[in-house]
């Protein structure tokens, strides 16, 4: 068998159980989806960072060995995730093709750079990031970075989007701030990014939906959590899927091509670009206009020394604006998210005008 490869196809399809519990539960489940022919990477948690002491914390060093009995069967690589050094050579010692660096760790300077130290000069395993659980692109780079400087290659790593915790109201269970990868995609556009539908939506329904839109956005693939009897299982019940509906979904995700040569097309695409500037143009001038609006406010509130944040006004601009918006196309999470960025400049300009 030969070295996995990175970006050999796309889009890459990376399925398994949340966590290895059983040889029988995490055996079944890879061997369903290997028979498939649709799935390339199986995966399983075998060390779980939980938030709470007590609860299940993975089965260790025994998943491993479940893992390689499909490895031998199937020939498929596997994958685990992996947040120390003991966690790394264990992985390596049983043959693990690709580690994933979950999200918890990737906030972690110290954390990543002991998996980087622990894979330096190691030309040959595959490595995923995941992206921190707080929306800091900083720390996602930088975790790049350690493996890089250690003598990973990157030609060897790829990152994944699982979405990022959010303090305020979702449907999701890490909202996926899509405007964060794009910018991470422009500091590595060499690198695969692979989105991660079971964490961003943390329920069965909405994971279609959200690797369409990945598909849409270009991702490079998914991964997907899996499990044969997904109620019973020991960690995140609600968003694995049996392998069947797991397949039909991976069935049903169409994938487009990234480019087309197609005169007709990237002539009406040009139009509808143009379009897009003019109407950018106008939005950020309406923009300045507010913000220019704001310094006067501050300007009112330092003669009469009264303090900037008035929480009611900022209760009610939402309320009217989320009524004012139903009905235009536009989500309340995109409304509110805008809302918020807006809200945030203008206390910025009120608070260089009152303290100058």
């Amino acid at each position: 068998m030969g070295k996995f490869k990175l970006g050999a196809k796309r889009p890459l399809v990376i399925a398994g159980p949340c966590s290895a519990e059983t040889r029988e539960q995490t055996v079944e489940t890879a061997m369903q989806l290997a028979r498939s022919g649709k799935v390339d990477v199986i995966r399983a948690g075998v060390w779980k960072p939980r938030t709470n002491p007590g609860t299940f914390e993975g089965i260790g060093e025994p998943g491993l060995e479940w893992l390689n009995e499909v490895k031998n069967a199937t020939g498929l690589p596997i994958a685990v995730e992996v947040a120390n050094r003991a966690h790394v050579e264990c992985a390596l010692k049983h043959g693990v093709d690709i580690l994933w660096i979950g999200a918890r760790t990737t906030v972690s300077p110290f954390a990543v750079q002991e998996i980087a130290e622990s894979l330096h000069g190691n030309e040959e395993i595959t490595v995923l990031i995941k992206n921190p659980m707080t929306p800091d692109i900083g720390l996602w780079a930088g975790a790049v970075n350690r493996l890089v400087n250690e003598g990973v290659k990157i030609e060897n790593m790829g990152l994944i989007h699982r979405g990022f915790s959010y303090f305020g109201h979702s449907k999701y269970r890490n909202p996926p701030m899509w405007h964060m990868i794009f910018e991470m995609r422009s500091r590595f556009p060499e690198m695969m990014m692979i989105c991660d539908p079971s964490h961003i939506c943390g329920c069965r329904p909405l994971l279609y939906g959200i690797s369409q839109q990945a598909a849409d956005l270009c991702y490079d693939g998914l991964i997907i959590e899996s499990h044969i009897t997904p109620d019973k299982a020991w960690s995140d019940a609600s968003q694995q899927l049996t392998p069947q509906d797991c397949l039909t979904m991976i069935d049903n995700v169409m994938w487009r091509a990234k480019t087309a040569n197609d005169p007709e097309f990237n002539s009406e695409l040009d139009v509808c670009r143009q379009q897009i500037d003019q109407i950018d143009a106008e939005l950020f001038d309406l923009l300045s206009r507010r913000m220019n609006t704001c310094e006067k406010i501050g300007t009112i509130k330092k003669a009469n020394n009264v303090a900037i944040l008035q929480s009611n006004r900022w209760e009610e601009i939402c309320r009217r604006m989320l009524s004012l918006t139903r009905g235009m196309n536009l989500s309340e999470d995109f409304v509110r998210a805008v809302l918020e960025a807006i809200h945030i400049e203008s206390i910025n300009h009120q608070n260089e005008v009152m303290n100058k």
